[in-house]
Formats: structure tokens, sequence, C-alpha cells
């Protein structure tokens, strides 16, 4: 039998200010959402955003609307997308677009980051759902490899899939390689949903994908480049 002396108990409180709600939050998310909306037709477009926006009430659950488009949808040839982040706010950007005047100026930049955004696994399950980002995640590892025979002891894609790889991630030889092939695919994913970005730029390894994707750079010069800064 244990003596009380023998017993450890932790106990924690954590003190926090009550906060009242704000009037009229009207929904809000944790973070802008976007809202895809397409159509066979610009008329229809019109038609398809002022039905959206006079769906919308207080009891909305804007993040749940903002993944059935995104995902239960099937994408058509003209398409808008209105960034909210509550319902107030994805009307009127609904509206704007039913009525032909859409913030923005539709410009679309894209930076690719560079080391440290590694993550094992990353990539995994969009390899196992989009063909396209497949097709250019193999292409960019194809490259990789052949231009890192002979330094480094395991496949690219290996190494990023595999989780027992995650150690060697984490070096410069294969974190590199890995974040170039993975911003590669994803690039391409997007690029085929119909994105053209204005502009592109990136932040170390970032440059090279950056710079590949612009057409500054074959696919095999990238490559030849990504594995000269690793070996």
């Amino acid at each position: 039998m244990s003596r009380l002396s023998d017993l450890r108990t932790n106990a924690h409180v954590i003190l926090e200010q009550h906060v009242e709600p704000v009037a009229g939050n009207d929904n809000p998310v944790e973070g802008p959402v976007p809202l895809v909306v397409s159509a066979r037709s610009a008329d229809a477009l019109v038609r398809q955003a002022a039905r959206l926006a006079d769906a919308l009430d207080d009891e909305t659950d804007l993040a749940a609307v903002a993944r059935s488009l995104a995902t239960a949808r099937t994408v058509r040839e003209h398409r808008a997308v209105v960034v909210a982040d509550s319902v107030t706010s994805a009307a009127a950007g609904l509206r704007g677009v039913a009525e032909g005047r859409p913030a923005g100026n539709g410009a679309v930049g894209v930076v690719f980051t560079g080391q440290g955004a590694q993550r094992p696994g990353m990539g995994r399950q969009l390899y196992a759902a989009f063909p396209v980002f497949a097709s250019a995640f193999d292409a960019a590892c194809a490259e990789l490899d052949r231009c890192l025979a002979g330094h480094v002891e395991f496949p690219v894609r290996d190494v990023v899939f595999d989780e027992t790889h995650a150690s060697s991630l984490r070096r410069t030889g294969y974190a590199k390689p890995a974040c170039f092939a993975l911003e590669v695919a994803m690039f391409r994913l997007v690029e085929s949903w119909g994105v053209r970005p204005a502009v592109v730029l990136g932040h170390s390894i970032g440059e090279l994908s950056a710079a590949h994707v612009a057409g500054v750079l074959t696919l095999a010069d990238a490559a030849r480049l990504v594995a000269a800064g690793d070996v």
C-alpha cells in the first residue's frame, strides 16, 4: 500500500478573460475561404453567383460551402473565385460577380518556399488523388535522381513519401530536391485547373522552381542546378 507521501499530483489551471460575443459577427470562419463558382457560359456564371449569394444566411457554414464548391462540383470553362471570411463579405463578393464588378485586378502571384518547408509524407495524398500532380512529381524526381546518382543513397520520391526516411529529409541533399519536386508538381496541378499567375518568385531553392515554371529553365537544367548545390 502506497503512502500518501509517495503520491505525486500535477494540477494545471488556465485562467482566461471571458470574451463577449461580438454583435453582428455573422458566422465568421477561421481565416478567409475561397468560394469557387463556375459555369458553361458567362451568363450562366452570373446567374450561379447570384443564386449562391441569395442562398447564404446567418446559419450558413461558410467553410462547408467552400469545401463543397471546391470538391463536389464540376469545374466549368467560366470561373470566378470570391475570397471571404464571413457570410456578409461572401454575399457581397458574389453579388459583385453577378453584377460584373468583381473586386481586385484578377492578377495572381505564386511564391515558392525554400528549404525548411519539407515534411515527411508531403504530397502523398495529392499524388494518389491527382494524375497531373503524380506525373509532374515523377518527372521531376526522375531528373533529380539522374543528377544525384552516386551522391545520395535513396531516390527522392522514397525519401519524400516514406516517413521512415524523415531524418534523411532534414538533410540539405534531400530537402532541396524534395521541395523542388513538390513545388513543381503543385504548380502543374493548379495550372491544370486554369490558374495563370502574372508573376512567380521564390526564396532559396524556390527561385529555381519559379524559374522552371516560368519557362526560364527546362526541367533538366533546373534539376542540374538543384543537384549542384547539394552534392
